[in-house]
């Protein structure tokens, strides 16, 4: 069946899921089809241009008469005829308004389409752009923590092992002064040791 603009106007498109929006490809082959009946209209608009302007030229009417004149007596079909010219030309006019003003408007019906689905992509995209952007933010400041958090363990961990170097080197320093003081004390011990046994012994 041709392409109405009733048609044009009740087109209900199918929903996608996981997609707001038409199914794209369903919107391009209704715009096709439009193209083509829009196609069409221009080709009979033309047509009808040419066939008024044809009549208005006084060629159609003489074709006319002379069919006529094959059909009838000539006098009679002479004063018959003769007013028939200014009748027809309403009909080629009406006729070739109708397709303009169909054509006019899927022409605004699919500039319209367009526009649409031009708004819902760019929609689409910004979103997609805000999301990918909150979704980077929220990595970044997840890293942040992340490191801040790491850097504290660190340098708690970094407190507590110069606490143990510390300890270390202080029982390092007692450990010498009391290994010193023992070494001495014992030295003093066999210095004491050796001055008794050299003492003489009393003759008898």
């Amino acid at each position: 069946m041709p392409l109405t603009p009733e048609d044009v106007v009740t087109k209900q498109f199918q929903h996608v899921r996981f997609k707001e929006g038409f199914d794209p490809d369903e919107v391009d082959d209704f715009l096709d089809e439009i193209v083509v009946e829009w196609r069409k209209t221009i080709a009979e608009n033309e047509e009808l241009k040419a066939k008024l302007a044809a009549f208005e030229s006084g060629e159609a009417p003489a074709a006319q008469e002379s069919v006529q004149q094959e059909e009838a007596a000539p006098e009679t079909q002479v004063v018959d005829e003769a007013p028939a010219p200014s009748e027809p030309v309403e009909a080629p006019a009406a006729t070739g308004t109708a397709p303009a003003a169909a054509s006019a408007g899927i022409i605004e019906l699919a500039q319209r389409l367009h526009d649409e689905h031009v708004a819902e992509g760019k929609a689409q995209k910004e979103k997609l752009i805000s999301e990918a952007q909150a979704e980077a933010d929220a990595i970044l400041n997840d890293a942040r923590s992340k490191a801040r958090d790491e850097i504290t363990r660190l340098e708690s961990e970094r407190g507590t092992l110069e606490g143990r170097i510390s300890e270390l080197r202080q029982f390092e320093r007692d450990y010498r002064v009391q290994l010193r003081g023992f070494i001495e004390e014992k030295l003093r011990d066999l210095d004491v040791a050796g001055t008794s046994g050299s003492t003489p012994i009393p003759a008898s």
